[in-house]
């Protein structure tokens, strides 16, 4: 019996990256990537053009956002499934990519087996997450709790929020520069950010700032 052929669209700025996939995914007698993109609104045009049944998406991209390009994706063309493929697995990133209606999660250190598996099932039109995005995932839905925040350390993030430097925070606060980046470390942990940047943008969301 013939296997229904899987076309695939690989989106990521990496040329290399997109040369090992194809090498990986064209081995396979029914998956075959037909095209390529190294940024979100190529990502779209390549969609469109080629009506892939999976698209792999990488998140973070200098030519636009992958999570971006999902959205817009799904809206044009609901029937190519996106699959996620990334390093970063912030509960954020996560989210983001979910609610723009990637059907699947999963990160660059995951096995050949995994990946094929996932890009299968996506093209069953099912969805799959690597456990420990699943496992994120699942508590941020079920618990929906809220990071608790010292009010120092909300303050510090206010004077984040202002743009001002560390030294500036701690000049502002009468605290060392070294307190400040101790506040702001444990700010990154408690919300599971990485930078500056993130940890306003998240705080906001949770209502944690004005």
């Amino acid at each position: 019996m013939s296997q229904t052929l899987i076309k695939i669209l690989l989106v990521d700025d990496h040329p290399v990256v997109r040369e090992g996939l194809r090498g990986m995914l064209n081995a396979e007698p029914d998956l075959e990537v037909v095209a390529e993109a190294a940024s979100g609104p190529e990502a779209l045009a390549m969609t469109l053009a080629h009506r892939p049944q999976v698209v792999l998406m990488d998140l973070r991209m200098p030519g636009g956002d992958g999570v971006a390009a999902t959205a817009r994706i799904r809206a044009e063309c609901p029937d190519s499934r996106i699959v996620v493929l990334t390093t970063y697995e912030t509960d954020r990133d996560i989210l983001r990519a979910v609610e723009a209606g990637a059907s699947g999660y999963l990160l660059k250190d995951t096995s050949r087996g995994d990946l094929l598996h996932a890009i299968r099932a996506a093209g069953r039109g099912e969805t799959v997450l690597t456990p420990s995005v699943a496992a994120k995932l699942f508590s941020r839905v079920r618990g929906g709790q809220v990071p608790s925040l010292s009010a120092r350390e909300i303050e510090v993030l206010r004077q984040v929020k202002r743009g001002l430097s560390n030294g500036e925070i701690g000049r502002e606060l009468f605290i060392s520069e070294a307190t400040v980046k101790t506040h702001l470390l444990r700010v990154f942990t408690k919300l599971d950010v990485s930078d500056r940047t993130a940890a306003v943008t998240t705080a906001m969301e949770y209502g944690l700032l004005d």
